[in-house]
């Protein structure tokens, strides 16, 4: 960073999160010892009610500060990698096509969101100030903007078989070199059927046909099915973050 240049901000309003549960709401995405009392400044300056904030679970000393400001853990993600340099893509082995999302399916990849998350045990459901119901409405409106918003992702794979869609898979490019598969749902009625697995595959491909080197998967450390799926395919554990909330009334 030059002399000249502006700091980043310690954290952020999050209107979507406000908009959602009628909170003023703020983020914080890598939060440490040091810049937390920057984070409190912040949300004190802006009257943030709710605060979402993530720290590496490596970084014990951030814990201790936030646990010690009064901050809950509501989760973890582990993030693994696939090497696309190195590491050969299975075969995609289901009878269930995967195809680019269309723009008249954005209500039936919703509704797929809505049935796949409606149970999920993500940072937002475990906190008991918020509505559930709300809850699940977060991961349906992302789904569809992942849909219609590029900046939200570059690419919405769906599952199609016997005339309907059975989940849906959101991929975005980060950087020249490097991918990321966002957010996955598979309707619970066809789970066992090797979508989840197909979805990775095929996303894989369309990652290594556009010259990407790595791509990027996270999932809640308890989503065990899903970390077995990803290490089967040839993923490797990279990284783990925590999510904590804090309430300030």
């Amino acid at each position: 960073m030059s002399a000249n240049a502006a700091a980043p901000a310690p954290a952020e309003l999050s209107p979507l999160d406000e908009a959602r549960f009628g909170v003023r709401s703020a983020r914080a995405r890598e939060v440490s010892a040091e810049n937390l009392p920057d984070v409190l400044d912040f949300c004190a300056a802006h009257d943030v009610e709710f605060l979402v904030a993530r720290c590496p679970t490596t970084d014990i000393s951030a814990v201790h500060a936030l646990e010690t400001a009064g901050f809950h853990l509501m989760d973890t993600l582990l993030y693994l990698r696939f090497d696309l340099k190195k590491t050969p893509i299975p075969p995609n082995e289901s009878d269930v096509r995967i195809r680019p999302a269309r723009p008249d399916e954005v209500e039936q990849v919703g509704a797929l969101a809505f049935s796949a998350f409606e149970h999920f045990h993500g940072h937002y459901h475990a906190d008991p100030r918020l509505d559930p119901r709300k809850s699940t409405e977060v991961y349906v409106s992302w789904a569809q903007r992942c849909c219609t918003e590029p900046s939200a992702a570059s690419l919405v794979l769906v599952a199609e078989a016997e005339g309907r869609l059975l989940g849906f898979r959101a991929l975005r490019v980060n950087s020249p070199t490097q991918g990321e598969f966002i957010l996955a749902g598979v309707n619970p009625e066809y789970q066992r059927r090797g979508i989840y697995r197909a979805f990775i595959v095929e996303g894989l491909r369309w990652c290594r046909e556009r010259g990407l080197q790595e791509v990027l998967n996270s999932t809640h450390v308890a989503n065990v099915a899903v970390q077995r799926a990803c290490v089967r395919a040839g993923f490797e554990p990279a990284y783990s973050w925590y999510t904590f909330h804090k309430w300030f009334q």
